[in-house]
C-alpha cells in the first residue's frame, strides 16, 4: 500500500508539476503578451505625442509669423502717420509764413497810406478840405480792410485744407484697412 501511496503521491506531484508548469507557461505567455502590448502602446503614444508636438509647433510658428507681420504693418502704418503729420506741419508752416509776409506787406502799405494822408492833412487850407481828406482816408482804409480780410480768410481756409490733406489721406487709409480686417 505504501507503494500505491507513493505512486499516487508521485502521480499527484507530477500532475501538480505539470499544472504548475502549464500555469507558469501561460502566465509567462500572458506576461510577454502584456509587455509587448505595453511597448506597442507606448510606441503609438510616443508617435502621437511627437505628431501633436510637431503640429502645435507648426501652429505656434504660424502664430508668431502672423504676429510679426501684424507688428510690421502697425509700425509701417505709424510711420506713415508720422510722415503725414510732419508734412502737414511743413505745409502749415510754409503757408503761415507766406500769409504773415502778405499781412506785413499790407500793414506796411496801410502805414504808408496813413503817413501820406497825415502829410496831406498838414497842407489843407480849409476845414472842408480836411473833412473830405479824412472821409476819403476812412473810406479807402475800410474798403482795403474788407478786401484784405476776405483775401486772408480765403487764403487761411485754403491753407487749412492743404495742411489737413496728408492727415485726411491717412484717415481714409485707416478706415479702408479697418474695413478689410472687419
Amino acid at each position: 500500500m505504501q507503494d500505491d501511496m507513493n505512486t499516487t503521491t508521485e502521480a499527484g506531484l507530477e500532475q501538480a508539476a505539470a499544472v504548475t508548469h502549464e500555469v507558469l507557461e501561460q502566465a509567462g505567455a500572458a506576461s510577454t503578451k502584456a509587455f509587448d502590448t505595453t511597448v506597442a502602446d507606448m510606441k503609438n503614444g510616443m508617435t502621437k505625442a511627437a505628431s501633436t508636438f510637431a503640429a502645435s509647433q507648426s501652429k505656434f510658428k504660424e502664430g508668431v509669423t502672423k504676429t510679426m507681420k501684424t507688428a510690421e504693418d502697425v509700425v509701417a502704418f505709424g510711420q506713415g502717420n508720422l510722415e503725414a503729420v510732419i508734412k502737414s506741419g511743413q505745409i502749415w508752416s510754409t503757408g503761415w509764413q507766406d500769409l504773415s509776409k502778405q499781412m506785413a506787406s499790407s500793414m506796411q502799405a496801410s502805414y504808408e497810406d496813413a503817413m501820406t494822408a497825415f502829410k496831406a492833412m498838414t497842407t489843407v487850407k480849409s476845414l472842408k478840405e480836411a473833412v473830405d481828406l479824412q472821409v476819403g482816408l476812412a473810406r479807402s482804409t475800410l474798403e482795403k480792410s474788407v478786401a484784405e480780410t476776405s483775401k486772408y480768410t480765403d487764403a487761411s481756409m485754403k491753407l487749412a485744407e492743404q495742411a489737413i490733406a496728408p492727415i485726411s489721406g491717412r484717415m481714409t487709409l485707416a478706415v479702408e484697412n479697418f474695413s478689410k480686417t472687419a
